[in-house]
């Protein structure tokens, strides 16, 4: 009998979650299953937290009261080259989706190819740009021709879980604050058209700031409103562009900042944002935190901002974003102080969840490195060519590329490259002579050159491509125009490809004590918990663990810490790289209890 209970009850389950529900607009507000139905949502993004942890972080959204979660899609990392689509791991969006309606919460879905997010290229696969005459956000057949395919394989692994579809997923936004880049409304409307044709066939939407929302909205879609969160504007700002009805909908409500290399950390105290989240709900607005757990941007996926008033401005791997749920998932007292808001404006007779208790956390053994390599010394094939070649160029979308010439010594001069994109290590004959930054405005070294023929090696780092704004389209990494020595243009090169994808094995051997180092290790673990390897006294570089890249570290900071997930660590040994490009002698670190979030260098 009990067997047949758990199967009843399993059935029972199964029909609840795929029952069918209505989703609609109303002249005021949403309707679900012809109710007023106001979204409390808040924003995850399934790509920066680990797989493992989704319900988790869910159940954590569930406890603040929330009853939405608002991604984007990524489509640089589900179509990472053209015609190959990876939805495995942890790009499973439609896992993340079903995890969702599981723990009883439905989804705004951002799956436009552009999304900005301080993500590299604001999510735009980096071989679009090896496409002549290829413009993003545009008409351009190329573009236009690409888009669909992809939106197509999105459309295959998420239509079917619509609302209409017996689905949880809500509403769609097509394209992304297109308003602050242009205002084609015929190019909006073959967004939509293509969106349909994907299988996107329910409720569909356009977001945009204030000031841009007539640009970006596209007649017929309901237009949702960034960055304002005063009702009176709000409702007047969606009746101006939606035929004087609502519902009401702010799709990104700021409650803290992101971070870039050598700035300052952003902190906002929960207290400015209480009563404006109060208001908000009162006043029956629906509502999306950007962010409500912002997670760790992982890998070479951070982005970057620009533009002619402002220097090149990488964004940090730490996307804590003071957000309600810290980078590990944790409540903040900001989560716990929108909670009690939020409990004020539940339906009469819900209650909320118990807050889960903080996960724990460890400090792991002093870690030291067996295995020391020379990355000069473990170099592929190279590729030759007259002049320099981009990562486009060598078809090659992250990490690091060697550019290797010979030339004639025996003078002083000044070594030039020109667009350098964005960090460079300059060596004459092995000896390290300069680190140029773009973030600086650095492109040249004055260089004194030994008698007879000198090698010249400049290892070039991408930082990130920018996500915003007009240089979309000038996105380009590595050598992007020429070397000059004292004027002249300086040919013959080798490329070496260093993309750092996997972590990569190191084999022991002499080091140049001046050379980028990989340094192999491993630690012992009798329990297992969230950790911060503690990269203080390191100078800049990326880590792995247990085949995990965890990101950029650099001593200019903020960010000194690289979190380490539970997840993915084990009792007994566990592996570490390190990848050091400016001070390979430092040995030794730890992984200690608590991030380091906030120290310039």
């Amino acid at each position: 009998m009990k067997k047949i209970s758990v199967v009843i009850l399993m059935m029972l389950c199964c029909f609840q979650l795929s029952a069918q529900h209505t989703f609609q607009l109303g002249d005021s507000t949403f309707q679900l299953d012809g109710k007023p139905f106001q979204m409390i949502s808040g924003e995850i993004h399934y790509l920066r937290v680990p797989r493992e942890s989704w319900r988790d972080r869910i159940k954590m959204a569930k406890a603040m009261g929330l009853n939405t979660i608002g991604t984007y899609v990524f489509w640089n990392m589900h179509e990472p080259e053209q015609g190959h689509y990876d939805f495995s791991g942890n790009n499973d969006v439609a896992a993340f989706v079903k995890i969702a309606q599981e723990e009883g919460m439905w989804i705004i879905l951002r799956p436009s190819p552009y999304a900005c997010a301080e993500w590299e290229f604001g999510g735009y696969p980096y071989w679009l740009q090896n496409k002549k005459g290829l413009e993003v956000r545009s008409k351009e057949p190329q573009y236009l021709a690409a888009y669909h395919n992809y939106i197509k394989a999105v459309g295959k692994q998420l239509a079917p879980l619509q609302i209409n579809h017996g689905g949880n997923i809500l509403m769609v936004q097509i394209e992304n604050e297109y308003g602050s880049y242009s205002n084609d409304k015929s190019y909006l409307e073959i967004n939509r058209k293509m969106f349909v044709d994907a299988g996107f066939d329910g409720l569909l939407y356009t977001c945009d700031p204030a000031a841009d929302v007539a640009s970006g909205h596209l007649p017929g879609l309901l237009p949702a409103v960034n960055g304002v969160d005063d009702p009176v504007k709000v409702k007047q700002l969606v009746r101006d562009n939606h035929n004087g009805k609502g519902p009401f909908y702010i799709a990104e409500w700021y409650p803290a900042w992101f971070d870039s290399w050598g700035q300052k950390h952003h902190t906002v105290p929960y207290e400015t944002f209480l009563s404006r989240l109060d208001r908000v709900l009162a006043a029956g607005i629906s509502i999306n935190m950007y962010m409500f757990h912002g997670g760790t941007t992982r890998g070479f996926m951070n982005g970057a901002n620009y533009n002619d008033k402002s220097p090149y401005e990488p964004q940090v791997s730490s996307y804590d974003y003071d957000a309600p749920l810290d980078e590990a998932g944790n409540a903040t007292p900001k989560f716990m102080k929108f909670r009690e808001v939020i409990a004020k404006h539940l339906p009469a007779g819900q209650t909320l969840p118990e807050v889960p208790a903080k996960k724990p956390v460890i400090a792991t053994p002093v870690i030291t490195f067996s295995r020391n390599s020379d990355i000069f010394k473990m170099l592929p094939a190279a590729v030759k060519s007259v002049n320099p070649l981009t990562f486009e160029d060598l078809q090659q979308a992250y990490g690091y590329v060697l550019y290797r010439t010979t030339i004639t010594g025996g003078k002083e001069a000044l070594l030039k490259i020109k667009d350098l994109r964005d960090y460079g290590l300059v060596f004459i004959n092995g000896k390290r002579v300069a680190v140029l930054d773009r973030r600086l405005a650095q492109d040249s070294v004055a260089v004194n050159l030994p008698a007879g023929k000198v090698t010249l090696d400049i290892l070039v780092e991408n930082l990130g491509r920018i996500n915003f704004g007009p240089y979309l389209l000038k996105n380009k990494k590595g050598i992007t125009n020429e070397v000059l020595l004292n004027g002249q243009a300086i040919h013959n090169w080798q490329q070496f490809k260093l993309p750092f994808d996997k972590q990569p094995a190191v084999k022991a051997g002499p080091v140049n004590p001046e050379a980028p180092v990989l340094k192999e290790g491993s630690f012992q673990l009798d329990a297992v918990g969230d950790t911060y390897l503690d990269m203080t006294n390191w100078g800049k570089g990326v880590v792995w663990v247990n085949g995990h890249h965890l990101g950029r570290y650099w001593q200019v900071g903020p960010q000194q810490t690289l979190y380490v997930p539970a997840e993915w660590l084990k009792k007994g040994s566990n592996k570490i790289t390190v990848l050091e490009m400016i001070k390979p002698a430092a040995s030794t670190l730890q992984g200690i209890d608590h991030p380091i979030l906030d120290v310039l260098q």
